[in-house]
């Protein structure tokens, strides 16, 4: 006998930090919510996460920014270093005026930390229901203007409205663009270790260390009130083939860095070896939107991070989202708003990531070009982030992109 779907007023799929975003936000709202999360637990994998004043401002607007700072470190700047030389190249001052500026400081947290505010926030609200175990496979739009919802386990469910937040090999992108993952050739390597691991030179002032070599690079920042410290080296792999999975590894890490100067030779050590991360991005979509159905986050936007903005994005699609929905019944209409909100930003810091990605990693005469070019920034003009850190709410009409 076939079990009749369970009923539900809006489902997300993925208990990410952009899928439990919307949930809290939309439980702020009145909302009820089913979270379906495919993993056995909801975790957060990773380590380190940087926060601009745009997912500040959205943070604080859902309701969880104060529990999210409990943890976090505020920065004094972030820092741009050639790899190879140790040469300081550009500042930006992360200081009182930047934040006078925007309204918000820029953070550095666990991921774990984040996740878990979020987290709580849902469980708190009385509306959320979190269901692990749970991987969705369709989300099928009825002709009643319900979505018929499909999980791996033979679960069953029909939803007003389903919120795709299933990741970076979403599920449910499929069935509203037909695309693939894009390879960029570059890995990742994480770790964290206690502060006292790494030295005078790095903890005498909290600061995000970005440093930039040919082909590589290397982030670096304290984390859960100075006790951590964080870091990621990303290379480009020149073994790289999408037939096989022995690329990017450990030996290959220490092949490129060794040209480097000896801080970011030693970070080596601090590094996992255990897992690598490879980095893949999406074209831009002209839609996330197919009638009750909508995508988030990197099952919407997947980009490089170079900017350091896939979680904050996220947390701006949870935001709009949950605004739009919590306005008006109109499911349709709510969706298109959303779309009609973040779909042309997020697809331009997609594309500015790419072309940062390529700064960070030029090599020859073209890196000194850079690095000199570079120097000539005053660490308190913040009109080429504008764009891109302002809050939702400071009209994002009147954002201004760079060419």
């Amino acid at each position: 006998m076939t079990q009749e779907p369970t009923k539900v007023q809006t489902l997300v799929v993925g208990g990410g930090i952009g899928g439990l975003a919307a949930a809290a936000g939309l439980a702020r709202g009145g909302k009820d919510v089913l979270v379906l999360e495919r993993a056995p637990q909801f975790a957060e994998v990773g380590a380190g996460i940087q926060l601009a004043p745009n997912a500040l401002s959205a943070l604080d607007r859902l309701g969880v920014l104060d529990k999210v700072k409990k943890d976090a470190v505020v920065p004094e700047r972030k820092i741009y270093i050639d790899a190879v030389t140790g040469q300081t190249i550009a500042t930006i001052d992360l200081g009182e005026e930047f934040q006078e500026h925007y309204g918000y400081p820029y953070i550095v947290t666990h991921r774990a930390d984040l996740h878990t505010a979020l987290l709580e926030a849902c469980q708190e609200s009385g509306l959320v229901r979190l269901e692990t175990n749970a991987e969705v496979l369709s989300a099928t739009n009825q002709a009643d203007g319900t979505v018929l919802v499909k999980t791996l386990a033979g679960a069953q469910y029909i939803a007003d409205a389903v919120i795709g937040a299933d990741g970076v090999r979403s599920n449910l992108r499929g069935a509203i663009i037909d695309d693939t993952l894009v390879p960029s050739k570059y890995v990742a390597y994480r770790g964290t270790v206690p502060i006292e691991a790494v030295g005078e030179d790095v903890t005498s002032s909290p600061a995000v260390l970005c440093w930039l070599g040919p082909n590589m690079h290397l982030i670096q920042y304290p984390l859960r009130g100075g006790k951590l410290y964080n870091n990621v080296a990303v290379f480009k792999s020149d073994a790289y083939s999408p037939d096989h999975d022995n690329w990017g590894t450990p030996e290959e890490l220490d092949a490129r860095f060794a040209a480097c100067c000896d801080a970011v030779k030693n970070a080596g050590q601090y590094l996992s070896r255990d897992i690598r991360w490879p980095m893949y991005d999406r074209e831009p979509a002209g839609v996330w939107v197919d009638g009750h159905v909508a995508l988030l986050g990197d099952a919407a936007h997947p980009m490089l991070q170079y900017l350091a903005q896939g979680g904050a994005q996220s947390i701006d699609d949870a935001l709009a989202i949950s605004e739009e929905l919590t306005r008006t019944d109109d499911v349709e209409r709510a969706f298109a708003a959303y779309q009609d909100r973040r779909l042309l930003h997020a697809g331009n810091i997609q594309r500015l990531a790419r072309a940062a990605g390529e700064l960070f990693h030029i090599e020859g005469v073209a890196r000194n070009v850079r690095n000199y070019a570079f120097q000539n920034h005053d660490p308190k003009d913040y009109s080429n982030l504008d764009w891109m850190f302002m809050p939702l709410d400071r009209a994002p009409q009147e954002r201004s992109y760079p060419a």
